[in-house]
């Protein structure tokens, strides 16, 4: 009670404008992460609530220690235990429903979505944190140029922070282009290469070569055949694919083993090859994929994926 009596009108609007800023943060990469959010109001309206006690718990970090309450800062570390209940539910609740899917995202795909989830949180929790950290230290009579600064510190953390953990997409790895599809008897070809032997009826023949969709993807270079061609990275990517078209009948991928070229087929409920390729582009790297690649280091190719 002493720390809250000892608050007055600058602390109040030094505090606000830091929570205000930390659930921003989680508004906006709701916004840009849209893959690692499902589109449900109540999943959006928890984890806007979540990033405002993120939010709320950085911003009177640094108060709580000017007045030299140290056991509220102790509260960081129940934030932290917190945000790990939360991976682990979004993880295990995934992890359910992957039975209603039209295809699994796969544990990996789950991993790094639950992941994602819980670093979030700590996004809105540290802008929160560098933005009273700034109005403390400039803090002087003008309260209005104290929140300008304030707030432009945490748009600058919240935008470092963001593209640190940020990871790149199958987009920046390999090229995507559709496919021509070709029947011969019962097997499926994708420009020209074999992908299944499964098409042993005519409507099954008739489905594919009137309303079926391939897709081709060819990595850039030896380091990211490495990464597309992970069993995980590649679960990931038709799930994406399925998920954004829907898919009526079959579903199939094949990997070239000469040089890493990887197809996806299948008849979808909405034909769009636009969409398709931008869904895939969009996937996101998995973790587990990427650490193959950077231990799989060679002389000639450096570059990481």
């Amino acid at each position: 009670m002493e720390t809250i009596k000892a608050l007055n009108n600058e602390d109040i609007y030094i505090i606000a404008t830091g929570v205000i800023m930390g659930t921003i943060a989680r508004l906006i990469t709701l916004k840009v992460d849209f893959r690692q959010i499902p589109s449900y109001p109540t999943a959006y309206f928890n984890n806007i609530f979540l990033g405002f006690v993120a939010s709320t718990l950085g911003a009177v970090a640094i108060p709580a220690l000017l007045s030299r309450d140290f056991v509220a800062v102790t509260f960081l570390t129940v934030a932290v235990q917190q945000f790990r209940d939360v991976r682990i539910s979004e993880r295990d609740s995934l992890g359910k429903l992957e039975h209603t899917e039209y295809t699994q995202r796969g544990e990996a795909y789950i991993d790094g979505i639950s992941k994602t989830f819980e670093s979030r949180n700590y996004i809105s929790l540290i802008t929160a944190l560098a933005t009273v950290l700034t109005m403390e230290i400039i803090r002087n009579s003008n309260i209005i140029l104290e929140i300008v600064f304030g707030a432009i510190v945490g748009i600058v953390v919240m935008i470092l922070i963001y593209r640190f953990t940020k990871g790149k997409t199958v987009g920046d790895i390999c090229s995507i282009s559709e496919g021509k599809i070709e029947v011969k008897g019962s097997e499926l070809y994708v420009d020209g290469m074999f992908v299944t032997n499964y098409l042993g009826t005519d409507r099954s023949r008739e489905l594919f070569l009137n309303e079926g969709i391939a897709i081709v993807l060819i990595p850039k270079n030896s380091r990211n055949r490495i990464t597309l061609e992970n069993y995980g990275q590649r679960q990931a990517i038709l799930f994406e694919s399925v998920r954004i078209l829907g898919v009526r009948r079959y579903k199939f991928t094949r990997r070239n083993f000469a040089d890493g070229k990887v197809i996806i087929a299948f008849v979808p409920i909405v034909n769009d090859v636009d969409k398709l390729i931008k869904a895939i582009g969009h996937t996101p790297i998995l973790e587990n994929s990427r650490k193959i690649g950077r231990i799989m280091k060679t002389a000639g190719d450096l570059d990481d994926e």
